[in-house]
């Protein structure tokens, strides 16, 4: 299983964007209203993440340098891997989602009071998933063994 590819994560997201766009040109009367409070759970996922990956981070260089007890299990680390690439899989189309939606609304604005008022909800909603996406590649960096080389020490493009 290699690093999760940035650029696979942005076509998601971009796709995703797209199709809720124009899921929005029909649907949009119909959707309940945005708050601010609409994509927070994100963000609580993302603070979550972003405080293991520090942790992880943290042990893995001790063990390294011989201070402290150093040790993760490996199953742990292993599990932690599986938790990003799957955050990150799960953030990246929400993201674009939220991305489509404030595409939809923001030439809106000024003559729809209702897209005016939808307009900061998506935006904080768009924000909490791109934390994610970022928070999920970051405890993805940080399982890495120290002496790993970089993931693209072999040619491969990103």
């Amino acid at each position: 299983m290699g690093p999760t590819r940035r650029r696979d994560l942005a076509a998601a997201a971009l796709l995703t964007a797209a199709v809720a766009y124009v899921l929005l040109l029909v649907l949009y009367r119909w959707f309940p209203p945005l708050t601010v409070w609409t994509g927070v759970s994100l963000l609580a996922v993302a603070i979550a993440e972003a405080g293991w990956a520090f942790y992880l981070r943290n042990k893995i260089n001790e063990g390294e340098i011989g201070v402290g007890s150093g040790r993760v299990h490996p199953l742990a680390v292993a599990r932690s891997v599986v938790i990003a690439k799957a955050s990150a899989w799960v953030g990246a189309p929400v993201l674009g989602w939220w991305v489509g939606v404030l595409v939809y609304l923001l030439p809106r604005r000024s003559t729809m009071r209702v897209a005016a008022e939808d307009t900061a909800g998506a935006a904080v909603a768009a924000a909490c998933a791109l934390a994610l996406v970022v928070a999920a590649l970051w405890l993805q960096h940080c399982c890495k063994s120290p002496g790993e080389p970089p993931e693209n020490a072999n040619g491969a493009t990103d």
